[in-house]
C-alpha cells in the first residue's frame, strides 16, 4: 500500500487539498485490529516490521547468519521472546522477586538503603534522574531531575469533569487489579492496592508539567545545587544516592519541574508511605506484564488499547519481535540500515541534506526582518549543524555488554540490561558530550533535531517512498523528504530551538527587536492553528507551535529548493507534501494526540501550511471564493 497511487480529485483541491489528494485512499484504507492508525508513516512501519520479522525468523533458524557479536545476542533474546511455551509455564515467577522487594520495604529508611540500586535497576521511584548536555555548557553532560510519569497520559486528564479520565481510569483500575490478582493477591487486597496507588498518583498530578508546559524549553533550565535538591525531602538521602550514582556531588543539577520538588516533602510523608508502595506495585505489574506469559500480556495491554482505540492486542509473534528489537534497537537498526539502505543511498541523502542547508542559508541571507548581526549568528548556527543520515558508522558500545543469559527469564535479562545501561549513563556525568552518538535506531520511521547538540538526524527507515525515491520526480521528493529535512533544520529556529546557540547552549543570540518580531510571528502561528475543530476537540495552538513553525519553514524552504531544479513542478511538490501526511486513525487515538502531541493533526499539517505559501494559490488557481483561500495578511511566513 505504501507506494500505490490513488486518483486525485483535482476539482476539490481548492476546497480541501488533503481530501482531494487522500480521499480515495481514505475510503479504501482499513485499520488493522491491532493498529490505532494507518497512513504514510505507519505504512512504512508495517513494511519494515514485515521485513525485519522475516529476517529475525531466518536468523533464529540459521538460514541467515548473525554476522556481529551483538546481533548474535539479539538472536538469543529473540528466541527467548518467542519461546511462548516456556513463558506461559513460568507465569508470574520472574516478577515476584521485584514485588517481594517492594513488599519488604518497612519504611523510607529501607528504600533509602537501596535507593542507588533501585534507580539503576529501573524500578519505580517518585522522581526521575537523567543525563543530557548541560543547557548552559552543552559540551559537557549534566544531571537532570524531574517528576515521575502519571497513570493517565497527561495532568490535564485529572482536571475536574474530564470525560477521557472518566472513561479511561475505570479501565486502568480494572486492568491493574486483575494483574495484581494474577500475581497472587486476592481480589479485595488487589482492589485496595489500586485505590492507594491512584491516591498517590493524584497527589503527583498537580505538580508535574502538562504536555503544553513541557513543550516550552525555556522553562526547563532551573539549576540547583545537590544540597538544594536534596533538601526537597528529609526521608530520602538524595545527596548520598546521587553521589553513589555519578561518583561525585554535582555543583549543579538541572531541575525541569521545580514545582514538583517544592512539594516532594509533603508527598513523601509517613502517611503516604503505603500509598507510595502500592503505587510502585501497580507500576511494576503494568510495566513488566509484556515480558511474562501471554495471558499477562493480553491483560496488561487493555488500557493501552483503550487509549489508542486498538481492537486487539498484537499477535504473540509480533509482540515478541518488538520486545526483542526494542531491547536491541541500535543493533537491529544497524542491521537494517546496512542491508536495506546502504552507503550509496546514505551519501545521496547526505548530499540532499547539505543542499537543503544551502537553500536555508540563502533564505536567511535574503531575510528582510532579521538585523545583520542576528542574521550572521543564524547562519553561523546553520554552518555548525551536525548531520546524521541513515545509520551510524558504529553502534553504541553499550550493546557489546548485553549478554543474553538463556538460563534466566526474559525479565531478569531486561533488568540486567537496564542496570548496565543506567550505570553507563551515569558514568558519563560531567564528561564530554558524544555529539555523534545516535539516539534513534536506523529502522525508526522518524527524524529529529536535538537543540542541546545542534544536530539533525534522519534514520534510514524514513528515507523511502513516498518521502523519497529515485522513481519520483525531484519536486515530489522535495515535497516529501525535502520538506522533512527542512522541517528538522527549521527546528533550530523555532520558538524552542532559537533559544540555543551553535554549540547547543541556552544563549540569547538575537537582538531585542528581532526576537520581539519573531515572537509576534510565532504568536500568529499559534493563532492560525489554535481552536481548529478536530476529532471532537480543538487544536491547541500553543502546544503545537514549535512543530508548526518547523512545518512552515520546512515547506517553504523545500519549495525554494524544488524551484531550482530544471524539472520543477509545483503541482507534484504540493501533491506529495499532502500525500505523506495521509492518515486514517481511530477516534480514541486522534483524541489522545490532540491532548498530548506537540504536532498538529496530520490532515491539518497538510492543508493549513500550504495556505501560507503564495505559490500554492497560483499553482492551483485558488481565489478568494475558494475554501482554501487565506487572506495575504493572515498568511504566516517566518522562514
Amino acid at each position: 500500500m505504501t507506494n500505490k497511487q490513488f486518483p486525485i480529485n483535482t476539482d476539490e483541491i481548492k476546497d480541501n487539498i488533503y481530501d482531494a489528494v487522500n480521499g480515495a485512499w481514505t475510503k479504501q484504507a482499513t485499520i488493522p485490529a491491532d493498529h490505532s492508525s494507518v497512513g504514510g508513516f505507519m505504512d512504512l512501519v508495517d513494511d519494515i516490521e514485515k521485513t525485519l520479522m522475516k529476517d529475525s525468523e531466518e536468523l533464529k533458524n540459521g538460514t541467515l547468519e548473525a554476522n556481529t557479536p551483538e546481533l548474535k545476542e539479539y538472536v538469543k533474546f529473540y528466541k527467548m521472546a518467542n519461546n511462548f511455551k516456556k513463558r506461559d509455564s513460568e507465569g508470574a515467577a520472574s516478577v515476584k522477586p521485584i514485588i517481594e522487594r517492594i513488599i519488604n520495604l518497612k519504611d523510607f529508611n529501607d528504600l533509602n538503603d537501596q535507593l542507588p540500586d533501585w534507580i539503576l535497576s529501573g524500578l519505580p521511584t517518585p522522581f526521575s534522574l537523567d543525563l543530557d548536555p548541560d543547557m548552559k555548557n552543552a559540551k559537557v553532560n549534566a544531571l537532570f531531575a524531574s517528576g515521575p510519569s502519571l497513570f493517565m497520559p497527561d495532568k490535564t486528564y485529572y482536571e475536574k469533569g474530564n470525560q477521557a479520565f472518566q472513561q479511561l481510569m475505570p479501565i486502568f483500575t480494572e486492568m491493574s487489579s486483575k494483574l495484581l490478582q494474577m500475581v497472587g493477591y486476592n481480589e479485595n487486597d488487589a482492589n485496595k492496592i489500586v485505590v492507594n496507588a491512584k491516591k498517590f498518583d493524584q497527589l503527583i498530578a498537580p505538580n508535574v508539567k502538562s504536555a503544553e508546559e513541557a513543550a516550552d524549553y525555556s522553562k526547563m533550565y532551573n539549576p540547583e545545587t545537590t544540597d538544594e535538591l536534596a533538601s526537597s525531602t528529609s526521608v530520602l538521602n538524595l545527596k548520598a544516592a546521587i553521589n553513589q550514582l555519578v561518583g561525585a556531588v554535582p555543583d549543579k543539577i538541572i531541575v525541569t519541574e521545580p514545582q514538583y520538588f517544592q512539594h516532594l516533602a509533603e508527598l513523601l510523608s509517613a502517611n503516604n508511605f503505603q500509598l507510595m508502595k502500592d503505587w510502585m506495585l501497580v507500576k511494576v505489574v503494568n510495566r513488566f506484564s509484556g515480558t511474562l506469559s501471554e495471558d499477562f500480556r493480553q491483560v496488561g495491554d487493555t488500557y493501552s488499547r483503550a487509549l489508542s482505540g486498538k481492537e486487539e492486542a498484537m499477535k504473540p509473534e509480533k509482540a515478541a519481535f518488538y520486545l526483542a528489537s526494542g531491547t536491541f534497537d541500535q543493533v537491529v537498526g544497524d542491521y537494517y540500515g546496512k542491508k536495506y539502505f546502504g552507503e550509496k543511498a546514505k551519501a545521496d541523502v547526505h548530499h540532499m541534506v547539505e543542499k537543503m542547508i544551502g537553500v536555508y542559508k540563502d533564505r536567511l541571507s535574503q531575510n528582510e526582518w532579521l538585523s545583520p548581526d542576528t542574521k550572521k549568528m543564524a547562519i553561523k548556527k546553520l554552518s555548525t549543524l551536525g548531520i546524521q543520515v541513515g545509520y551510524p558508522e558504529k553502534i553504541t558500545p553499550i550493546y557489546s555488554k548485553f549478554k543474553t543469559n538463556e538460563n534466566e527469564s526474559i525479565l531478569a535479562n531486561l533488568l540486567n540490561f537496564s542496570k548496565i545501561a543506567n550505570q553507563d549513563m551515569f558514568s558519563k556525568w560531567n564528561k564530554p558530550v558524544e555529539r555523534e552518538r545516535w539516539e534513534m535506531s536506523a529502522n525508526t520511521v522518524n527524524a529529529y533535531y536535538h537543540p542541546f547538540k545542534n544536530i539533525i538526524v534522519f534514520p534510514a527507515a524514513i528515507l523511502q517512498a513516498p518521502f523519497y525515491s529515485l522513481n519520483q520526480s525531484s519536486s515530489a521528493n522535495y515535497g516529501g523528504i525535502g520538506a522533512v529535512i527542512a522541517h528538522e533544520i527549521s527546528h533550530a529556529f523555532d520558538n524552542n530551538g532559537s533559544l540555543f546557540d551553535e554549540f547547543g547552549n541556552l544563549n540569547n543570540w538575537w537582538s531585542k527587536e528581532d526576537h520581539q518580531h519573531f515572537t509576534e510571528l510565532a504568536q500568529k502561528m499559534i493563532k492560525e492553528f489554535d481552536g481548529i475543530p478536530f476529532a471532537g476537540g480543538k487544536v491547541n495552538g500553543k502546544l503545537t507551535v514549535s512543530e508548526n513553525i518547523a512545518d512552515a519553514g520546512g515547506l517553504s524552504c523545500a519549495e525554494a529548493a524544488a524551484k531550482q531544479e530544471p524539472d520543477a513542478d509545483l503541482n507534484e511538490f504540493f501533491i506529495n507534501w499532502t500525500r505523506i501526511w495521509r492518515m486514517k486513525a481511530r477516534m480514541e487515538y486522534q483524541q489522545l494526540l490532540l491532548s498530548i502531541d506537540v504536532h498538529a493533526p496530520a490532515a491539518l499539517r497538510a492543508s493549513v501550511q500550504v495556505k501560507n505559501l503564495d505559490d500554492f494559490y497560483s499553482t492551483f488557481d485558488v481565489t478568494d471564493t475558494d475554501k482554501m483561500y487565506l487572506d495575504p495578511a493572515d498568511r504566516v511566513q517566518i522562514w
